[in-house]
């Protein structure tokens, strides 16, 4: 049901401060291409998937304790991962809120557990326009504030200017509305012209139920595959004409996919068919970047506004803090790493082996462990320098 003039609408009430049908449409682009629901979850799993660290303010012993709090109450936690990925919704939509579960004793605070709020049931204050604040039958219009220390707010800064209009749902919201449009229009030229022509014919003698038939039959041909007609009566088949038309549909919808994965991911190459994977190492850097500033941002989230009041709560106001960090980190081809390494080894650079082994993820063996390689034979000293005679040709100097 989504128009342009909808959609127009939609978005102008949103700049305003109206959110709901905003928020509503976000979520209901995410539910209905499965090409949008894909690229955005790929953008988030790149950041909740990375393990999280926390960093003491200090070696102190004290820094040391609220660091392990942290760890313990939050980082540590089984649904960790959840909850990055409920604050990164705020990618499509702009902004994001998750209410905390808080369980006491006499001595202590601990999180019990969170919840994501509904993006629909929030709006912005009606006197700046920055504000969130909960849809609530006490105040139905203007809403009713948030708690601090129980509502974490994360508002990634995709683009500058109000929270309202940085989601990636804005930017793709007309493409999306096309490709609905062309996806429809592709279903019925692929209904009308998918089988052909079916054509009855009757004779001069047939009466008019033997006309009514036939039309009945013609017409229930496509679904029932069956018919009985009369001796004066037949049905021929006649194939449609040889049309490109559907090569259109095909077209702008994969057009379209691209446009949206250029907008959620940065580049389309590990998202659409037809690349090839040294295109896709090639641009696989700018969505290394937005993963690193998506982690960035969500870091900050979850030290001011979950570790923060967590030692506050605990042990009061401190003059440092520890840190939530999620650092993605860029992928290495390590078979590259190696052939240069063995090459300039040949040449007469020396590595530590203990740097390499590191490099690839292998401890360094004891004494007493059976190891695999060591130091090789006179035929595969021969061998091996052969290969990086090649390898080193094949290397610009």
């Amino acid at each position: 049901g989504r128009t342009p003039e909808r959609l127009a609408r939609i978005l102008r009430d949103c700049d305003e401060g109206a959110i709901t049908d905003y928020a509503i449409l976000a979520e209901e682009m995410e539910e209905r291409d499965p090409h949008y629901a894909s690229v955005l979850g790929t953008r988030k799993r790149a950041v909740s998937g990375v393990e999280a660290i926390v960093t003491p303010a200090s070696e102190d012993p004290t820094d040391e304790e609220l660091a392990q709090l942290v760890r313990d109450q939050i980082t540590e936690n089984p649904r960790f991962p959840d909850l990055v990925e409920d604050l990164l919704d705020a990618i499509g939509k702009g902004f994001s809120v998750v209410e905390l579960h808080w369980a006491t004793t006499a001595s202590s605070w601990s999180i019990d557990g969170w919840d994501q709020i509904e993006a629909r049931f929030l709006t912005l204050d009606r006197e700046t326009g920055r504000e969130l604040r909960l849809i609530d039958d006490a105040d139905p219009l203007n809403g009713v504030a948030l708690t601090p220390f129980q509502h974490v707010i994360h508002r990634p800064r995709l683009k500058s200017g109000p929270l309202q209009r940085g989601g990636l749902a804005r930017l793709v919201a007309f493409s999306w509305m096309c490709k609905s449009y062309t996806l429809k229009d592709w279903m019925a030229f692929a209904e009308t012209y998918g089988l052909p022509l079916r054509l009855g014919r009757y004779g001069p003698g047939a009466t008019q139920q033997d006309i009514e038939a036939l039309f009945l039959a013609v017409s229930n041909i496509g679904t029932d595959a069956a018919a009985v007609l009369p001796d004066s009566a037949r049905i021929e088949f006649a194939q449609a004409s040889g049309s490109q038309s559907e090569s259109v549909f095909e077209n702008l919808a994969r057009y379209l996919d691209e446009q949206i994965s250029k907008a959620v991911l940065g580049q389309t190459m590990t998202s659409d068919n037809g690349s090839s994977q040294s295109q896709a190492e090639v641009h696989n850097e700018v969505r290394h970047d937005l993963a690193r500033a998506d982690a960035r941002q969500v870091s900050a989230t979850l030290t001011e506004q979950i570790a923060v009041p967590l030692i506050e709560l605990n042990h009061g106001v401190q003059a440092r803090y520890p840190r939530i960090e999620i650092v993605v980190e860029e992928a290495e081809d390590l078979d590259l790493i190696l052939r240069h390494t063995a090459t300039l080894a040949e040449r007469g650079l020396k590595v530590k082996a203990q740097e390499v082994r590191a490099r690839l993820g292998y401890s360094d063996p004891d004494d007493d462990d059976e190891v695999i390689g060591g130091t090789p034979t006179a035929a595969a000293q021969t061998a091996l320098a052969r290969l990086m005679s090649t390898t080193a040709a094949a290397i610009p100097e």
